[in-house]
């Protein structure tokens, strides 16, 4: 397998590739936050704490979007068989306490101030990021954000355009918007009206707090966790910004990298987008042992989703990526 310097030199020269950012990037930075397992320990579930908490033991997982699809099918299964009972309303209020649980835990367990990122780490994954021209990312937290933001280290003249523009607000459209978060974030929100996103405030307050003072108030950021691909394409496509992101990675060419990702079915929204795309080479990190069961099930997904005429998909070690240094 290809490590990630040999991929990159493998590139025709002249040519500056794109990437897509999954949950390995920021477990790269810190395994102990960013999984699952985590989050799953951080949850509140609140009144349906003893009812909801069991089902990941039950299913053998921490992955919260695993448990949203399984009761997602329940919910299908029983409208076919019993569409009058009354567990329906059940499951559907337990599937938005599991979401709003989500959000509320990531908040909880995610670092307060971009300090926590060393000089060092933030020169690093700058330079790292660097090397991209288009930069898509399906995490919801603030690493990549504080990174891209972050100023006065290397490389000096490194900057990118997210398509926000004055008082924060998303314009997008007749920008070089050049970074796309296509599940949302934990910076972003949706006032009904315009996408907006937060940054550090005049009195100190910074964007972990408004986040937290925001889903006291019952305003939560925006996020795309739906159990299926065809339930995340549905929101992405109804929200002017996902929406534009989304189709930004349609319209991309070259070469892709995509890091960080298992490459299960419920993001086959995102395979398939870059199918449809005029990409030609598509490079996709693996972690671990590439004969494991996981990774022989991610590589054979990823040739599967992705790789028809004229478009070829190859694998590269996630280890040898210098992306934290």
């Amino acid at each position: 397998m290809l490590t990630f310097r040999e991929a990159i030199e493998s590139i025709d020269e002249g040519e500056k590739p794109s990437i897509l950012l999954a949950n390995g990037f920021s477990q790269a930075w810190d395994p102990d936050i960013f999984n699952y397992q985590n989050l799953l320990d951080a949850a509140d579930f609140g009144d349906r704490e003893d009812v909801i908490r069991p089902l990941f033991g039950a299913l053998g997982t921490y992955d919260f979007e695993v448990v949203s699809r399984q009761l997602t099918s329940t919910e299908t299964i029983l409208r076919y068989y019993d569409p009058d009972n009354v567990l329906i309303g059940r499951i559907v209020s337990d599937r938005r306490i599991l979401k709003d649980a989500l959000i509320n835990a990531i908040s909880r367990t995610h670092p307060d101030l971009p300090r926590e990122i060393t000089d060092d780490q933030y020169i690093a994954v700058r330079t790292f990021l660097s090397q991209f021209k288009q930069i898509f990312s399906i995490n919801y937290d603030l690493l990549f954000y504080w990174a891209r933001n972050k100023s006065g280290l290397a490389p000096v003249n490194y900057t990118t355009d997210d398509g926000f523009r004055k008082p924060r607000q998303w314009k997008g459209y007749g920008t070089d918007q050049e970074v796309h978060f296509l599940h949302g974030g934990l910076h972003i929100y949706d006032t009904g009206e315009v996408i907006k996103k937060h940054a550090c405030t005049d009195d100190g307050d910074t964007i972990i707090e408004q986040v937290r003072k925001n889903l006291r108030a019952g305003k939560f950021p925006l996020f795309v966790s739906e159990p299926t691909y065809h339930k995340k394409q549905y929101k992405i496509t109804h929200n002017p910004y996902l929406n534009f992101c989304y189709r930004k990675l349609g319209s991309l060419s070259g070469t892709l990298f995509i890091h960080g990702h298992s490459m299960d079915e419920n993001d086959k929204h995102i395979f398939d987008q870059v199918r449809s795309s005029r990409v030609s080479k598509v490079f996709v990190s693996i972690h671990g042992d590439e004969h494991s069961d996981a990774n022989t099930r991610a590589k054979a997904n990823a040739k599967a989703y992705m790789e028809k005429l004229g478009k070829h998909v190859e694998f590269y070690r996630a280890e040898s990526t210098p992306v934290w240094a």
